[in-house]
């Protein structure tokens, strides 16, 4: 059912899509804009969200390959689409809508907010230097494909270690020759009739060798330099070429950097250069300012609007590399897009950050087992291992104000989220032994995990590597290239219609490696329930660390500790 009522003018430059009466005296707005690395869509934004799926399921005026059925044979390229609930100068609420990056090989779609600065508009400056660039990789690969070029350099390495082995094998003869000669001068008295001519024929002999050495060396030069002079040429002009295609991507990029300009709520611009200039980056990373959320926000500001609420969704098949589910919604990227929406959010109320509020009151901190050396407790989900920086609360602050002259040492740790044991040393001594029996897998783990639908299978081992995503962290990534080997056993404890329980036996302790073995496709396709990351949030993260067993560094006995999940 359509809530809205198109604006006549959204063909042209307004493309705001305005919500009826009914649905606005029913929802009223939120008070306060969206926190966009934590939320649960505001209503209005849910009904914003599914009239724009239910466009891109009809719509005819462009062609996408989502990878949304089988016949597509290209390689199907997902997408993260946004909306912003805003009020117009009148207070009349709607909802702008965007895609990030490109769709369907163009920036701008009537239905969608244009991008805050179009480098594919006809002969802007980037398609122009695009185009030399295109020009210049397309000369390189021409000499990367010069199939006589390469046998002239193949030939040319041969004769270099050609020469170097000969002159090397020469100067060992000539070093066998000086050493003769010393021995005729040693057993060459000087009383003997034929010394001056001895000598005499020694010298001769050392300076034929040295002749014959630098002949030698020059016959060489020459050769290789007449190889060379036929490859040189080619050879600079290539790195002439590689040194062109820097500097003008270089300068190309320094001037899309400036054109990328953000507005704030106080009519405040400020350039993706002089955003990031202070991070950790240093530089935007590539596709900064691309995402849906940074375009509608200064499409609301330039256009006058108030923004109210914002969610993103992704729309498609998932990427090979991430978790992204069809029509769920998301978080915006933090490693593109936090510097920038730090600017732009500036001023305006905004949602508190739920990483930065402490553990519920409620949420107690039990100690299993407690003697001289170390303690186990059962952590519950929501309260940090450690502190943050905002946040002092934790397992460890908690044992360090409970504990008397003893500083807590934590050997492991576990998500916020994750509840369960966790093994503390009272001493550097014992959590050294503790933390070694880990680093060599001594340590035996056991999880207990809420799947978020019925899987058919009953047990298994999963075996993807992961790495961190650098623009996105603390999220990770299956790489087949890059990530480190992460394996995991499971089996089924338990399943209805809708849910299934299992146990985790991690091989390996990557960051999220449970998390991740979950929710990936080509895991058990079903992320754990209440995983905000890569699944959907809930009141809680329904994984739990229920067995842990480990040889005690004193009494040098195996000791194991159990605590249910509780749910």
């Amino acid at each position: 059912m359509n809530h809205t009522i198109k604006n006549p003018d959204s063909i042209g430059l307004n493309r705001i899509s305005y919500f009826t009466d009914k649905v606005t005296d029913k929802i009223p707005p939120p008070e306060r804009f969206t926190f966009p690395f934590y939320y649960s869509p505001h209503p209005l934004t849910k009904i914003a969200a599914a009239e724009l799926q239910h466009y891109l399921e009809t719509q005819t005026g462009f062609d996408h390959n989502f990878g949304l059925t089988d016949e597509n044979e290209e390689q199907p390229i997902g997408k993260m689409f946004g909306v912003l609930v805003v009020a117009d100068e009148k207070g009349k609420i709607g909802y702008l809508s965007a895609f990030s990056g490109k769709l369907a090989g163009t920036n701008d779609h009537p239905k969608f907010v244009p991008p805050v600065f179009d480098m594919l508009v006809e002969n802007s400056f980037f398609l122009n230097e695009q185009e030399i660039i295109s020009a210049i990789n397309a000369e390189l690969e021409k000499i990367e494909c010069d199939e006589n070029h390469h046998l002239r350099k193949q030939e040319l390495a041969e004769l270099e270690a050609l020469a170097v082995q000969e002159i090397s094998d020469f100067k060992l003869q000539l070093k066998i020759n000086k050493e003769n000669r010393k021995a005729q001068r040693a057993d060459n008295r000087t009383d003997h009739p034929d010394h001056s001519m001895i000598e005499a024929d020694l010298a001769k002999q050392s300076h034929y060798d040295r002749h014959r050495l630098r002949v030698l060396k020059e016959e060489w030069k020459v050769r290789l330099e007449e190889l060379r002079s036929g490859i040189e040429p080619t050879e600079e002009r290539y790195e002439a070429l590689k040194n062109e295609r820097k500097e003008r991507s270089g300068t190309l990029q320094a001037q899309l950097f400036e054109q990328y300009a953000f507005l704030n709520k106080a009519g405040k611009s400020k350039s993706l250069h002089d955003i990031f200039a202070p991070t950790a980056f240093g530089k935007p990373p590539s596709g900064a300012g691309e995402c849906a959320t940074p375009k509608l926000l200064q499409y609301a500001f330039a256009s006058g609007y108030q923004p109210l609420a914002m969610a993103e969704f992704w729309w498609g098949a998932s990427p090979a590399s991430e978790i992204r589910k069809h029509k769920q919604f998301y978080p915006a990227c933090a490693g593109k897009c936090k510097p920038i929406l730090a600017h732009m959010l500036e001023g305006m109320p905004v949602d508190e950050n739920p990483f930065l509020l402490p553990a519920k009151d409620s949420a107690k901190l039990e100690v299993i087992y407690e003697d001289d050396y170390l303690l186990v407790v059962n952590k519950p989900a929501g309260l940090r291992s450690v502190p943050g920086v905002d946040i002092m609360d934790s397992v460890y602050s908690r044992l360090k104000y409970s504990l008397v002259n003893i500083e807590p040492l934590l050997v492991h740790r576990l998500d916020m989220g994750t509840s369960g044991l966790l093994v503390v040393a009272k001493t550097p001594e014992i959590h050294k032994h503790i933390q070694k029996q880990f680093l060599n897998r001594t340590v035996s783990k056991r999880y207990t995990a809420l799947l978020s639908r019925a899987i058919e299978e009953t047990e298994g081992e999963i075996s993807l590597p992961l790495c961190a995503d650098p623009y996105n962290r603390p999220r990770q990534l299956v790489s087949f290239e890059t990530g480190k080997k992460s394996i995991t056993r499971w089996k089924v404890i338990n399943k209805t219609g809708t849910k299934t329980k299992v146990h985790f036996w991690p091989l390996t302790g990557r960051t999220h490696q449970l998390r991740m073995h979950a929710a990936h496709e080509l895991g058990l396709n079903a992320p754990i329930v209440g995983d905000d990351l890569y699944g959907t949030a809930a009141e809680r993260l329904y994984l739990h660390a229920a067995l842990l067993s480990f040889v005690h560094p004193k009494t040098r006995e195996r000791v194991s500790f159990e605590v249910g999940e509780g749910f």
